[in-house]
């Protein structure tokens, strides 16, 4: 790894220190790793090294920085995100499969737990099963710190906040935790694991497909913010338009408001119908409505006659169409 950075006074020795460490999360994620671990099940116990935290780091970014490099410029520029974004979520699959296993593996040293046994084979395999099980959870925890920062490099040089297809996005280190409604619901009502739930009061989002104006929308959502700092964002879970300006917004490092994503679930015409009940009944504090079709009028009258507070925005009232409809792209330097 070659570094630009050169050192002509002793205030750049803190310049320096900065881009050859790894930031916290990696450190606590690659730095310190368990003695002893276990790759995979059915393997024995053994001392397996973890990827250096600034390498990881640094090729972390750089894969995703090297997909916009390459393409910037060129014809094949449009697919630049889509295919960055395809990384990222290869991350977010994988560290899916890993808590599902670890949750099987928690499950079952629960039920060995009420069932012991004393005896010299049962013991030595509760402890395998442990160790198994803290080895998928440090492996978990590295693939999230990595998903986090292709997310956050992904959001810096897209414009856009990247969200999962499918499931949802939380970890210790996530900057704006996006959660799938399904999920949300879940944890608030059983409160299973705390970091799915986030704290705070609702602010509901909702509006069209087909919208540009981001500069009003987030002036209103810093007012909202200033007001309700614990705030969390609840949006109607289209990936384009109001929607994704608004999780746009919530994604800026500066702003870091945990998002929801609420999207459509099962079938039929009154899918749409019974998901604005449910936005009013998680009782928020304050709505932001940008005029769109029927659903968007429908959650207003019911928002409207729960006693909820709404901020409306007209289509006429939109500036007009920017060559570009995306948010400012705010560029990184990634050092190779």
């Amino acid at each position: 790894m070659s570094h630009s950075s050169t050192i002509d006074r002793f205030s750049d020795l803190k310049t320096l220190y900065a881009e050859l460490t790894a930031t916290p999360e990696f450190r606590a994620a690659f730095g310190d790793p368990m003695p002893l671990s276990i790759c995979e099940p059915g393997e024995d116990a053994g001392e397996h090294e973890m990827p250096e935290p600034l390498a990881a780091q640094a090729d972390c970014g750089g894969i995703i920085a090297a997909i916009f490099d390459l393409f910037t410029g060129t014809r094949l520029e449009q697919l630049a995100p889509e295919l960055a974004w395809g990384f990222v979520n290869s991350f977010h699959f994988v560290a899916g499969k890993l808590e599902r296993r670890e949750d099987a593996l928690a499950d079952e040293i629960g039920e060995m737990a009420r069932s012991p046994d004393m005896s010299e084979v049962f013991t030595g395999e509760l402890e395998q099963k442990q160790l198994l099980c803290r080895s998928t959870a440090e492996q978990r925890e590295a693939l999230e710190c990595m998903r986090d920062y292709a997310a956050e490099m992904y959001r810096a040089l897209s414009g856009w906040p990247w969200s999962p297809a499918r499931g949802s996005k939380v970890s210790p280190a996530s900057s704006a935790s996006q959660i799938a409604a399904q999920d949300f619901l879940r944890q608030r009502a059983l409160v299973a694991r705390e970091r799915h739930l986030p704290q705070g009061p609702v602010v509901v989002f909702s509006g069209p497909a087909q919208w540009h104006d981001w500069a009003p929308i987030w002036e209103r959502l810093d007012q909202i913010r200033v007001r309700v700092p614990t705030m969390t964002l609840v949006t109607t879970g289209q990936r384009k338009g109001a929607d994704a300006i608004a999780a746009a917004w919530a994604a800026r490092p500066e702003v870091a408001v945990p998002l929801v994503a609420y999207g459509l679930y099962g079938s039929g015409s009154k899918v749409a119908f019974t998901r604005n009940r449910k936005l009013v009944e998680l009782q928020p504090v304050e709505a932001v409505l940008c005029e769109g079709s029927g659903l968007q009028a429908n959650l207003y009258q019911l928002l409207r006659k729960a006693g909820i507070p709404i901020h409306a925005f007209r289509k006429a009232e939109q500036a007009a169409a920017p060559g570009s409809p995306s948010v400012p792209r705010p560029r990184l330097r990634v050092a190779a």
